[in-house]
């Protein structure tokens, strides 16, 4: 291929100039949460190579779906590329190891070959995008990321250019902590079990974003653990992504393709799915059975009260392991709100002491009891986000490291930081004010997409 792109994988990328010179995401080795995850497709020996061969690696966050350990292990020696975090975690960590790592500067055009530039931007989320301009061709990657201040900017960039592609998560939302129960043990359905035609949710990004292309990016995975193997009832196929997709301006894309921009011509790459199996958790070192000692119970109960915000928010965290409870009391003014998370305890003990409990979150395996009240998402907004994006990625755990954290990125980019918060303070305001599935409910949300596309 002269110029042009592949999209293989979960959420690799390749970018073409006579040559590979750029993968991102680069899973292709090994499994992710703690063995819950795997490929839901096979990676073609063509692009195996084409991904090996390119010269610049960017890496978006730091899940091991995006950020794989097995993987970037096999490409060590590249340039790898990554979003201006505040925290540096990542930074830190991957040059610790010896990889050659390079931090982009937020909203800032670099070229990478004669005719390829990126522009990447980090949020707050501990997201990463990047836009990738292929002599005249533009790639928005959003992978994971929702907006945190940075669609205008985006939408104005997408507007100068006459051929644009849009890869980002869609589907029915399994990819965060779905196993949540109430106080009587029953299972509390998940959004996604409503399974709402895909496409709706696809032409509304694409309508404002303005792009000429969808590619469904970023979701290709199924669940591989006999603990939580259940949950690939929520996950999201190939043929789901067009469901009620209708647009006059777009046009939806498969998965995996390969784009040739000098013959504006595409081309569908088919890789066989992976195999359906189904591994015991033993095979990634889980034992239910095993219970705490007394040192892990103490590493727990400073994990979580090193959250200042979790802590004033919540009464308790409590931690079932091997048929015992470990109860963490927290400060928050009532008592009797909290979680219980059962876990096995190989796998939890090295979320806490490697600081990546999303990965326990999203792995599914997990399971999550509300306490107290609490409504269907109750690890928002008070517990995920502070834990997992600004606590353990952001390294900001204490309400002045929080106001330091977030001044940051308000500093990057005040008109849109300001603007985004208001939308947030706003969205806020109407889901405690209306009934969750009212109709009441539904029209607000449709004028809320309408007024977005503005």
């Amino acid at each position: 291929m002269d110029i042009g792109f592949e999209t293989i994988g979960n959420a690799t990328l390749i970018c073409h100039d006579k040559a590979p010179v750029l993968a991102t995401d680069p899973w292709i080795a090994g499994s992710a949460y703690f063995g819950s995850w795997t490929r839901s497709h096979e990676i073609p020996a063509e692009q195996l190579v084409d991904i090996k061969r390119a010269e610049f690696v960017w890496i978006s966050h730091g899940h091991p779906d995006h950020l794989s350990e097995a993987s970037i292990n096999l490409l060590k020696g590249k340039k790898f590329l990554l979003p201006d975090h505040v925290g540096n975690r990542i930074f830190d960590s991957l040059k610790n190891q010896g990889f050659d790592v390079h931090i982009l500067k937020s909203r800032e055009w670099i070229s990478l070959s004669d005719r390829i530039r990126i522009l990447c931007i980090a949020d707050y989320n501990q997201d990463g995008i990047l836009l990738v301009d292929l002599n005249g061709t533009l790639i928005v990657n959003l992978n994971d990321a929702s907006d945190r201040g940075w669609k205008r900017f985006v939408r104005k960039i997408v507007r100068d250019y006459k051929v644009s592609f849009l890869l980002k998560l869609s589907g029915y939302g399994d990819a965060e902590m779905i196993h949540i129960f109430d106080e009587d043990g029953r299972f509390v359905a998940p959004p996604a079990a409503k399974k709402e035609p895909v496409g709706k949710q696809i032409a509304n990004l694409t309508a404002q974003f303005g792009a000429k292309y969808f590619v469904p990016f970023s979701s290709m995975h199924r669940y591989q653990r006999a603990d939580s193997v259940w949950a690939n009832e929520y996950t999201t196929t190939l043929e789901d992504y067009r469901n009620g997709f209708e647009s006059t301006h777009c046009e939806l894309l498969p998965a995996f393709i390969r784009y040739d921009c000098s013959k504006e011509s595409l081309e569908r790459i088919n890789p066989p799915p992976t195999s359906p199996q189904v591994f015991s958790p033993a095979q990634f070192g889980d034992d239910w059975s095993v219970q705490l000692g007394a040192d892990d119970k103490a590493k727990l109960t400073a994990y979580f009260q090193s959250f200042e915000h979790v802590r004033n928010h919540f009464g308790f965290v409590r931690i079932a392991v091997g048929g015992e409870t470990h109860t963490v009391a927290m400060d928050g003014p009532k008592r009797d709100r909290g979680i219980t998370f059962e876990a096995p305890r190989h796998s939890l003990m090295l979320a806490v002491e490697h600081e990546i409990f999303d990965d326990m979150l999203i792995g599914n395996f997990m399971k999550t009891t509300m306490h107290g009240g609490l409504g269907k998402r109750p690890l928002y907004p008070d517990f995920t986000p502070f834990v997992a994006k600004y606590g353990d990625n952001g390294r900001a755990k204490k309400y002045e490291e929080l106001e330091t954290y977030f001044g940051e990125y308000r500093k990057r980019s005040p008109i849109d930081y300001f603007y985004k918060q208001f939308e947030n303070r706003s969205v806020n305001i109407i889901r405690q004010l209306m009934v969750l599935d009212s109709r009441a409910y539904s029209l607000a949300k449709k004028i809320y997409y309408r007024v977005k596309e503005i």
